[in-house]
């Protein structure tokens, strides 16, 4: 039985899993909208909510936090200096995933996950 189970585990392994959602967080981050799988964007929407939360903050420790996630220093300046005083005033809910269409080849569901 897998009562109480909610982990979304993509159907990979814990290594595997970890480096999707960093590349699809930090793409996230960069460019502010990424299309994708319906599943990977359910998956990649807590991660994001949880860094901008912490960017919010803006301690050393958040930046540390967030820069043991996320590749590219890039990413993490554009999370601190950017993204974070944008949402200052903002009680969560920073994401927003539009299911658009099934994919041609498999029928897999597409999404588009944006920043409000």
């Amino acid at each position: 039985m897998r009562h109480q189970k909610n982990k979304l585990t993509l159907d990979r392994k814990t290594a595997g899993r970890r480096a999707l959602l960093a590349n699809l967080a930090e793409s996230l981050v960069v460019f502010e909208k990424i299309s994708t799988t319906k599943a990977k964007a359910k998956a990649v929407r807590s991660l994001v909510e949880r860094l901008i939360t912490k960017a919010k903050q803006g301690t050393l420790a958040d930046r540390r936090n967030i820069q043991a996630v996320l590749y590219t220093k890039n990413a993490t300046e554009k999370l601190m200096e950017k993204l974070g005083p944008r949402y200052k005033d903002r009680q969560g809910g920073y994401t927003r995933v539009t299911v658009t269409r099934n994919r041609v080849g498999d029928g897999a569901e597409e999404a588009l996950v944006e920043l409000v």
